[in-house]
């Protein structure tokens, strides 16, 4: 298992990489947001596109040393960036799918 600091430090470089992609249209920042005390780390988007855009694209949590994938609005799928990082599947756990349905995929049921 990895160390707390260490497993902080991939997620933020992961998601420090991922606010660096600027969008095509509109005037959208993506923003990090890193709470190392409660371990929540999201990437957010805000700005303007005919209209207010304003939501989560990423959130993840430090659980009883898991990465839970509460949100993931990536094409790739962040799962596969935390595996390409070398974090275990057993590690992972994809938070937005149902508990039943978990058990059904690669990764921690919880």
């Amino acid at each position: 298992m990895g160390t707390l600091d260490t497993d902080r430090d991939v997620i933020e470089r992961i998601l420090t990489e991922y606010a660096q992609i600027p969008y095509a249209y509109g005037e959208i920042a993506t923003q990090t947001v890193f709470d190392r005390t409660r371990d929540h780390y999201l990437l957010v988007n805000a700005g303007w596109d005919q209209g207010r855009v304003h939501g989560c694209l990423v959130h993840i949590d430090l659980i009883d040393g898991k990465f839970w994938i509460q949100r993931d609005g990536t094409e790739r799928g962040i799962a596969r960036d935390l595996e390409d990082a070398g974090i275990p599947k057993h590690r992972i756990v994809l938070a937005f799918r149902a508990p039943n349905i978990r058990k059904h995929t690669e990764y921690a049921v919880g």
